[in-house]
């Protein structure tokens, strides 16, 4: 399940990253004004138009998917072929209740295998992947949590923590492979004190309105 807005130019790589025999690939786009939902129709997903908002989308994605695992990708984020067969595996074991990828970034050279060294810290000490990490996740274990929630940023630690309530959070060895975008557009000291700082004030349930704007979203 793909969230999109105003992603034509890569919506189609997203797309075909995942699709496949028994895969229900569904993108919900959030008022693009460019070719987005034409692009994504004819790379083969099923396109749904809900309110903007991440959460929003993922939410009525979640609802209208069929399948008893959900995978939730970022438009920006490609999975490496064979990706489905890992989780199917992982989901099959009944006491794992989701999961998520290890996180690669696009970029070539040291400063990106940094940031992927200190995601992969994050993820050990803290077991808690982002939502460019693919988070996937056992469709009774979304509606026992009452889906995805509905809040302006950081959902993707809600339904982590979720998963983590209901079960066991497994951590794939195999790449998502996520744009560098945002570190090249806000700079890379900028994004990780960003990501620092919102990570804080939702460990410490803070207001996520005044959390988006501390942080110019």
């Amino acid at each position: 399940m793909i969230p999109a807005l105003d992603e034509a130019a890569r919506i189609a790589e997203a797309v075909g990253s995942v699709i496949g025999p028994g895969i229900d690939v569904i993108v919900v786009d959030g008022g693009s004004r460019d070719d987005t939902v034409r692009i994504a129709r004819e790379a083969g997903a099923r396109v749904l138009v809900g309110e903007r908002g991440r959460a929003r989308q993922l939410r009525l994605g979640g609802e209208q998917s069929q399948g008893e695992g959900i995978l939730f990708l970022h438009a920006d984020t490609r999975l490496a072929p064979g990706w489905s067969e890992p989780v199917r595996r992982a989901l099959a074991d009944p006491a794992c209740a989701g999961g998520a990828f290890r996180f690669r970034l696009s970029a070539a050279g040291l400063r990106a295998r940094l940031i992927e060294w200190g995601v992969a810290a994050r993820v050990a000490l803290l077991r808690l992947p982002y939502g460019d990490q693919a988070i996937f996740v056992r469709r009774t274990v979304l509606e026992r949590g009452g889906g995805v929630p509905i809040v302006p940023m950081m959902e993707d630690l809600d339904l982590v923590r979720a998963i983590k309530r209901e079960g066991r959070l497994v951590i794939l060895d195999l790449p998502a492979t996520t744009s560098a975008r945002r570190y090249a557009t806000r700079g890379t000291l900028r994004t990780i004190l960003e990501h620092g700082v919102a990570l804080g004030a939702w460990m410490l349930d803070l207001d996520r309105t005044r959390i988006a704007r501390w942080i110019g979203r």
